[in-house]
This record gives structure tokens, sequence and C-alpha cells, in this order.
């Protein structure tokens, strides 16, 4: 008789399945439904405006249908839980659940402007017997941004301030296909006469290059296409620009993944949003390509398409 007593046919021991969170938050109007509808899509199991107290309870559960890929919508209507959130998603983080948290936001006066085209009530303005005015509203939605602040800061902010739906699903589901353990660097153009992203976590004017819109040919086009792109890289300014951008975000980025940053987004902005700063971007989007997680987006051409 031998004197190892372990049994010799015992099954491996099965690891314990990775559960994966998706926490969708955000101002009121800014697209969160729209935004959990598009992770239904992508296979997420979809819980909308479950209570903050309830979060660490439901992730436990036993049937990993229900958590191994999960996204969770919570807005102000939870207000009174909202100040527990953000510790409990530092304590989530450390029982072993890997959390995305998503914050859409949108301009107040897009906001202003969706509730007036749907009719419905902010959830934290006061009914009178007249309606909601829209100063009231705006009141509301100033509110809801304070109650939100601390959330917002530790969360990946989209702005859907000029998206469609389409690219909001679009947008939700190039965040959550990269691997959530590397740092993802998101390459944004835009233009200045509408405003910077909401979203932007760095900022860089390339108004001062020279500006294909006033070669009659380049007009039309866009810094996707080959002429323009051939343009601006013959120009010594733009070659300089890029350089420098690129020096300082490789100095920085290993200090923002140490800080557990998920996402950056770097907003390269000119005046229309066409050429420019679509060269730029699609730009840095090669040259960061080979060392982790990169996506490319441009504001204006987008809301074209």
């Amino acid at each position: 008789m031998s004197g190892d007593s372990s049994p010799t046919n015992a099954a491996p021991m099965a690891s314990p399945t990775t559960r994966e969170l998706v926490l969708i938050s955000g101002i009121s109007g800014s697209g969160k439904s729209v935004a959990l509808h598009a992770l239904e899509d992508a296979g997420y199991f979809c819980v909308d405006n479950l209570p903050p107290e309830l979060l660490r309870d439901y992730m436990h559960l036993e049937q990993p249908r229900y958590t191994e890929r999960v996204a969770i919508a919570v807005d102000v209507r939870a207000a009174r839980s909202l100040p527990a959130l953000v510790p409990l998603i530092h304590e989530l983080r450390q029982e072993g659940i890997n959390i995305r948290p998503l914050f859409l936001d949108a301009s107040t006066d897009t906001l202003v402007r969706r509730f007036s085209e749907t009719r419905r009530p902010h959830p934290l303005s006061q009914p009178d017997g007249a309606g909601t005015t829209q100063h009231a509203l705006i009141e509301a939605i100033e509110l809801e941004r304070l109650l939100l602040a601390e959330l917002r800061e530790v969360s990946t902010v989209v702005d859907t301030s000029t998206l469609r739906a389409a690219g909001l699903r679009a947008q939700v589901r190039d965040l959550v296909a990269v691997p959530h353990h590397r740092l993802t660097l998101v390459f944004e153009s835009f233009a200045f006469k509408y405003g910077v992203p909401l979203d932007a976590d760095y900022v860089f004017d390339v108004r001062m290059l020279p500006n294909p819109y006033y070669v009659r040919e380049l007009r039309p086009l866009s810094g996707r296409d080959e002429p323009v792109a051939r343009y601006l890289s013959e120009q010594p300014e733009a070659a300089e620009l890029l350089q420098q951008i690129e020096v300082f975000l490789r100095r920085w980025l290993p200090a923002l993944a140490t800080d557990q940053r998920a996402y950056v987004t770097v907003a390269i902005g000119c005046t229309g949003g066409q050429h420019r700063s679509v060269y730029i971007v699609e730009q840095l989007g090669q040259r960061f390509a080979d060392g982790g997680a990169t996506l490319t987006r441009h504001r204006e051409l987008d809301a074209i398409d």
C-alpha cells in the first residue's frame, strides 16, 4: 500500500469565474439606456437602476450567468447611496471583480434640448402645476453634476453631446472590447468652434498649422484622405508638433498606468475638426498602436456620418 494517500483520479480544481462589471452612470439624458442596450446586444447581462447598496450582493451571486459579464446602470435616483459607491468600486476590485466605470455626459444645452424634445421630467426637477421650466431644469442638471462629480472622477467619461445613438453604441462597444488590464489611449479630433469635448483628459490645439481648408482641391476632403495627409506631412510644423505630443505622452503614460487609469482621452482640436486635427489623430493612433490599446475618434466627422 502506497504511503501517498492523495487520490490519483482527482479532477483538477476549476479556476474561479472571472467577473466583469461595466458600471454605467452619468447625467440624465446623456444616453445611459442606449449604452445599456448596446452592451446587452454584445452579450452582457444588463440590470437597470440597481440600488448601489445591492451591488456587492449582486456581484457575489453564485450563478455565473448573471455575474460573468454584467452591465449595471445606476443614476441619481439613488442619490442617498451615491457617496458609498466610489469606495465600493475600489473594494470590489480588491475582491477580484474587473470593474469598468463608464460615465456618460453631455453639454447642458444638449441636455435641455433633449428633455424638451422628449417632454420627460428630470429626476431631480420639482414638478408644479405648469410643468418644469427651463430654469428649473438647468438647476436640476447642475445639481446632478454636483452629486455625481466624485463618481465621474473615477470613470471613463464619454461625451455624447454630438453623438447619435449609433455612434454611442459603437463607442461603448469599442471601450469594453479592449483588455481591461491595459491602459487605453483614445485620440479624438474636434472643432474648437463647437466646444472642447467633455471627456478630454489632455487637449492640444493644432490651429497654428497650415490649413488645408484654404487649398481649394483639399477643402472638401478630410485628414483621413491621402491628399490632405500628404499636404500636412510636408509641413515642418506638423512633424515637429507630432513629435512633441508623442514625447509628452510617452513621458507621462507610465505614471498614468500606475495610477490605475483605464482610459486616457487625448483631444486634438482645430477650427473645423475636418483636416488638421483629424490628420494628427490618425498619425498619433499609428505611432502608439504598437504600445498598447488605442482608439481613434473624429467627433465632427462622426457626427456627419
